[in-house]
């Protein structure tokens, strides 16, 4: 696969997911959304992961290793702030917006959908792509869950479901990061070069 191809797209992919951190963060805060916020960390740890990434196209498998390692350890890292805002939110939140929620959780599922489609053709067996493609896949189930938690909310008037799924982003963030950690620790054995 073409370095320069892959750069391109990850740089692409990279923009696209600050996009989404800075639209989902400020809606999570205005919606007063622990799964908005959670998804919007989420996405500030991708954008930060692709910047890594596009530096070590083309560097050596040690320098991909350690670059998914770092994404792995990054993603447990943020999802366990995002675990502390949704056991925080019960005590000084107050019911988050429904509809801002729904419709936030169906920009972000498009754009990650993007994400994927321009992820895909870059099949390889480099830990950091699949690391890339890990973190789209889990953000693009966690908008289905945030749209049907905003649904919930409007529906219950209750904030329990929004921080339900704040909580299982979170889970799933951090079940991606240790996947992460487990490929790159699988690259560096001695048979993976």
């Amino acid at each position: 696969m073409n370095a320069d191809r892959q750069k391109r797209t990850l740089l692409i992919v990279f923009a696209l997911n600050l996009l989404l951190f800075i639209t989902l963060g400020t809606a999570g805060l205005v919606a007063d959304s622990s799964a908005l916020i959670a998804n919007a960390v989420d996405n500030l740890s991708d954008t930060i992961v692709y910047a890594i990434s596009v530096l070590a196209v083309g560097g050596s498998g040690k320098l991909k290793r350690s670059a998914a390692r770092l994404s792995g350890i990054m993603l447990v890292i943020f999802a366990i702030g995002v675990l502390f805002d949704a056991l925080r939110r019960p005590f000084f939140g107050h019911e988050p917006a429904g509809v801002t929620m729904m419709a936030m959780a169906t920009f972000a599922a498009v754009v990650n959908l993007i994400c994927l489609r321009l992820l895909k053709p870059l099949k390889t067996d480099d830990v950091n792509l699949r690391a890339a493609q890990t973190f789209s896949v889990n953000d693009f189930f966690s908008n289905g869950g945030i749209l049907i938690a905003g649904a919930l909310v409007m529906w219950t008037g209750s904030w329990i479901p929004d921080v339900v799924v704040g909580l299982v982003v979170a889970a799933v963030a951090v079940f991606g990061g240790f996947e992460i950690l487990r490929d790159a620790k699988r690259e560096s054995e001695p048979s993976n070069g």
